[in-house]
């Protein structure tokens, strides 16, 4: 048996017809992403999950964004919706509400991995480690899970191990570190021009301190002082830097392809991303004809690759023992937040 074909995919609709069926089975991606174009109501996305995995044959992995807060595929009225993470971070601010904020946000992310896995997802793109600056582009500075890199590291620590106790892995993002990016990677192509000491003890701290977990997810960033020319994804300079420097030894997949931070067709980006040692694509926009001339480039599986793909499949373990009736009233008590469905 042949192994699956180092890329994820996206798909059209909230349910897949027999020649998408029949395209994915042959296509034999390694995995396969939601988005809120893929979702209506919790037995539809049950469904769908279920439709996706039998189309290759296998427990593929099924993956989403459900950061908690600003990005979130999943909304109301079947799904809980919470405050920007910013937001929660400023309601619970200071040293004597530390403990609070920790707790609810472990809280938080126990109550996202329990909604994603009762549907069948079992990878969330999360936690983010990017570390924002003054100057942060508000497509991360919304988004970011603390104010500094020792901030983000401990929150980004509880959201991952509280996703895993939800039996749902984790995704680092975006790796070396997109905290200093000043403009949206979906328009177009950041720049930073911070020296390496600056980057190494800011920008690559919180995914150095978590290289541990199975997955990451690079930026379309240029590092001049890694690489003047190529942004992340696509600089095996910078690829280095994730493996060598940071530590990273998980299943490394590319950002959406289909952001205009990268130039060149879609089979182009996929090609030059896995020239530079990313493991895995991404193509998100479920366009079949693009999802036809990129996987005609994207190889198997097999290697290093593959080994990591192996063992990121293997933390996708069972849930534990969860309540998430008193989950919310705890939350509640601790942020004002809860049950919101």
């Amino acid at each position: 048996m042949s192994a699956p074909r180092a890329i994820i995919l996206g798909v059209e609709g909230t349910a897949l017809g027999k020649d998408e069926s029949a395209f994915l089975r042959d296509a034999d991606p390694w995995g396969f992403i939601l988005f809120a174009r893929n979702v209506e109501a919790p037995d539809q996305v049950e469904r769908l999950t279920d439709a996706l995995r039998r189309a290759v044959g296998r427990d593929a992995p099924v993956l989403v964004d459900q950061e908690g807060g600003r990005v979130a595929r999943m909304r109301r009225p079947h799904w809980r919706e919470w405050a920007w993470t910013p937001a929660l971070r400023e309601r619970l601010a200071g040293p004597d509400n530390r403990a609070a904020l920790e707790e609810a946000l472990c809280l938080r992310f126990r109550l996202i991995a329990h909604e994603l896995s009762a549907v069948g997802i079992d990878v969330n793109c999360m936690p983010i480690l990017d570390v924002p600056q003054s100057f942060t582009d508000p497509i991360i500075a919304d988004r970011a899970l603390g104010a500094d890199a020792e901030e983000v590291t401990r929150h980004g620590r509880i959201a991952a191990e509280a996703l895993m106790a939800g039996g749902v892995a984790p995704v680092v993002k975006h790796m070396p570190g997109q905290g200093r990016a000043a403009v949206d990677s979906h328009a177009e192509l950041p720049r930073v021009d911070a020296g390496l000491d600056a980057l190494r003890e800011v920008d690559f701290a919180p995914f150095a301190a978590l290289a541990d977990l199975p997955m990451g997810m690079t930026g379309h960033v240029v590092f001049e002082a890694l690489d003047p020319e190529g942004p992340a994804t696509t600089s095996a300079a910078a690829i280095r830097v994730i493996r060598h420097e940071i530590g990273f030894d998980g299943l490394l997949m590319t950002d959406d392809l289909d952001m205009q931070a990268l130039s060149g067709t879609p089979a182009q980006r996929a090609s030059a991303a896995i020239a530079a040692g990313c493991d895995v694509i991404l193509h998100c926009n479920g366009s079949r004809a693009e999802m036809e001339t990129t996987v005609a480039v994207v190889p198997e599986l097999t290697g290093a690759a593959l080994r990591r793909a192996d063992a990121a499949l293997a933390a996708r373990g069972a849930a534990q023992d969860f309540d998430p009736a008193r989950a919310d009233a705890r939350l509640a008590s601790l942020s004002g937040e809860g049950a919101d469905v």
